[in-house]
């Protein structure tokens, strides 16, 4: 199984978008809200050099916004 972490922030509407396709496709996802964790929005511009959401680090892979083509060759879903 992929190790799925998706970084949001409540208003969001591309990371309501991957997260309605994680649920579709049954992808098992944890959820980190960079409003309330600064740790994670340190990790996430040093690993991507972006400051947008969603990203989503799939497994080592980063993925910035939502790229439905990019998320399910990296899940292995037939989509």
């Amino acid at each position: 199984m992929k190790n799925v972490t998706i970084y949001t922030t409540p208003t969001c509407s591309f990371c309501h978008m991957t997260k309605g396709f994680f649920k579709q496709n049954d992808v098992e996802y944890t959820e980190v809200d960079l409003t309330q964790n600064q740790d994670a929005v340190k990790e996430v511009v040093e690993a991507t050099g972006q400051m947008g959401v969603p990203v989503t680090k799939v497994d080592d892979q980063y993925v910035v916004g939502f790229d439905k083509d990019t998320l399910s060759r990296l899940l292995d879903l037939k989509v």
